[in-house]
């Protein structure tokens, strides 16, 4: 019986293995269903967004999403996928971790208790620190053995001949810890089934199996591809770092800039996933897209969905009016809109210089962009691109004597010399 769930999750590429039944299950009756969340920061990256968007789905097909904050499992520290163990939070930091994740995840999910698939924040720190190491072991490690523990594809690459790390005996009881999350929703929630990146499949299915030897009972279990970018590389990482949720963390004309840089081939994969857009949306805007590649309107519709749903309207705006500063027409007014953080996000890597205010009040045009900068190599270079009236002082052409005094500053700190369209010079107040 196929589940429109997963027939949806199909054609976005968001399913990699799925457990026999699990549609079955889907389609019988309003399922509730978990995926882990990395708690180790105070923000979500675009590497989580994900694991959000499969709860999203499950939310509109009226199943009930749960999503798991590791705070137990964070003190640990997952060996799937990893070469070396992560670093380890104390309960402080862990829950204030949860409270911000859960702020993030609010822009996703409904957690309006009234309703009858509500979202729910749970974190298995809540269930786990009671449990002595003895009560552990007891009552939970004898379920499941050392042979079925190594035959997983996590352990073993920790293990082979090729790793040199090693794995501690902490990281190797982590699929029972994550094992243990599943069978205690299962009891307490009802939760039928758990989702994760493919590198997840082995814990997950310890979780059911589990279920099976200690509950009689039957669950259920399905993951996603692990996303890369067309060349390979891993998706969601820049030069910088992750690219956050948090503004504070990654501004939304980043954030914004990061979808509309990426490939075609990965724009088409990504607009599947990361947005709700229709299948006869997607597909309207991949065929306009290939008539016309140059003019990116794939890229563009990704960046502008993937940045309302994160950020909202107001701050893709922004983001939209930062981009069109360098690579369209701009006014010295959508300079001054710009907080510093995105003014200096846009211009980066652009040549620049300091001066003492004393230096820049009262320069003249050839004093800013010969003299005092060498941003044009004369003075006589300077004439000649004024002849040609191609000088902009902060977006605004230069047609005769200037005089800089205080207000021409912007955010009392920056000019923008240019000359041409692609030449830009940034002067800084020291």
């Amino acid at each position: 019986m196929a589940s429109a769930l997963i027939e949806e999750l199909q054609w976005r590429g968001m399913v990699h293995d799925i457990m026999p039944g699990t549609e079955e299950q889907l389609e019988k009756e309003p399922t509730t269903a978990y995926v882990g969340i990395d708690p180790t920061a105070d923000s979500l990256h675009i590497g989580h967004l994900v694991s959000v968007m499969l709860l999203k789905h499950l939310q509109l097909h009226g199943h009930k999403p749960l999503a798991l904050v590791g705070g137990a499992t964070g003190m640990i520290g997952d060996p799937s996928g990893k070469s070396k163990e992560r670093n380890l939070l104390n309960e402080e930091q862990l829950r204030h971790n949860e409270a911000c994740l859960k702020e993030q995840l609010k822009r996703f999910l409904d957690f309006d208790q009234s309703e009858p698939n509500a979202a729910e924040l749970v974190n298995n720190y809540d269930w786990m620190k009671e449990f002595s190491f003895l009560e552990f072991i007891r009552d939970i490690g004898k379920h499941i053995t050392v042979n079925y523990m190594m035959s997983k594809d996590s352990v073993k690459k920790r293990l082979g001949s090729e790793s040199k790390e090693g794995m501690s005996f902490t990281e190797f009881t982590y699929q029972l810890v994550q094992g243990y999350d599943f069978l205690h929703l299962y009891r307490e929630k009802n939760c039928r089934l758990q989702m994760g990146g493919s590198d997840q499949w082995g814990n997950i299915t310890t979780g059911t199996e589990m279920i099976r030897r200690m509950e009689q009972g039957e669950a259920f279990a399905f993951t996603c591809p692990l996303i890369t970018k067309a060349d390979g590389s891993k998706f969601g990482k820049t030069e910088s770092g992750n690219v956050w949720l948090d503004k504070k963390l990654t501004s939304p004309y980043k954030f914004y800039q990061f979808w509309l840089n990426t490939s075609d081939e990965d724009a088409e994969k990504y607009i599947k996933i990361f947005t709700l857009l229709s299948r006869e949306e997607i597909e309207k805007i991949v065929s306009e897209h290939k008539e016309a590649p140059g003019r990116r309107a794939l890229q563009k519709k990704l960046a502008e969905e993937v940045t309302i749903m994160v950020h909202g309207e107001e701050d893709l705006q922004t983001a939209i009016e930062a981009s069109n500063i360098l690579f369209g027409k701009a006014t010295e007014e959508s300079l001054r809109k710009l907080s510093e953080e995105d003014f200096l996000s846009v211009f980066e890597g652009v040549p620049q210089t300091e001066l003492s205010k004393n230096e820049i009040i009262g320069s003249n045009e050839y004093d800013l962009f010969s003299g005092k900068t060498d941003f044009l190599k004369s003075n006589g270079e300077v004439r000649r691109a004024l002849k040609e009236n191609s000088l902009q002082l902060n977006k605004e052409k230069i047609q005769g004597e200037i005089s800089i005094s205080d207000d021409n500053l912007i955010n009392d700190k920056y000019l923008l010399l240019q000359r041409g369209k692609k030449n830009y010079f940034l002067v800084i107040a020291k």
